[in-house]
């Protein structure tokens, strides 16, 4: 009997430790104000239960990034987008805009928020490979 808890005791505490080692990339793509919420929103509460995120903004999302860009504040928080990518990035999150965004506007890299690179595809695209990483697109 003692074996067996001894079992059931690692056994559980192995998946307690897998639990952690999953990883969310969050690729936001969507313009729409409400949308980038609720991912910030997820985000947010991924990385409160210590899942490491990491965010990758595209096309009109990627204006989120942009230090001059505002978004709108929603309730019951009374905060907004931004307000939530900021406070993931002050917790450490890495945040980064296509490697596509600034060329084809009339942006440059002096434009992003402070803390907010530029994505190499090559790297993205290995982080991609990791077995722990959990692909979600917004």
């Amino acid at each position: 009997m003692y074996i067996l808890f001894l079992a059931l005791t690692l056994i559980m505490t192995d998946l307690n430790s897998n639990q952690h080692q999953d990883e969310l990339f969050l690729v936001l793509t969507s313009g729409d104000q409400e949308t980038q919420m609720m991912a910030m929103v997820l985000a947010t509460q991924s990385a409160n239960q210590d899942v490491p995120v990491r965010i990758l903004l595209c096309s009109e999302a990627g204006y989120l990034g942009i230090e001059r860009t505002e978004s709108r504040e929603f309730k019951p928080a009374g905060r907004s987008p931004k307000d939530l990518l900021n406070g993931l990035m002050q917790r450490g999150v890495i945040v980064e805009v296509c490697g596509i965004f600034l060329p084809n506007r009339e942006l440059s890299e002096q434009d992003l928020t402070e803390g907010i690179t530029v994505a190499s595809p090559p790297e993205v695209a290995e982080y991609m490979k990791g077995e722990s990483v959990r692909y979600f697109t917004f």
